[in-house]
């Protein structure tokens, strides 16, 4: 079964990106995420829709 959250170590894997990016950019809320505690986790299902944006030429 696909994981529905993703943790920040996933999404900078899954976006082939650095973890300290990744962090940078969810902490900004440029990609949508929540804390669960001290950890942000992602739903795969934002991320998505973030590509989708992007692909579609609007900006971070």
């Amino acid at each position: 079964m696909e994981q529905e959250i993703m943790t920040v170590t996933q999404v900078a894997k899954y976006l082939q990106l650095s973890e300290m990016s990744t962090y940078k950019l969810v902490q900004e809320g440029k990609i949508p995420a929540f804390k669960i505690g001290r950890h942000w986790r992602v739903k795969k299902e934002d991320l998505n829709d973030f590509i989708e944006k992007l692909k579609n030429g609007e900006r971070l």
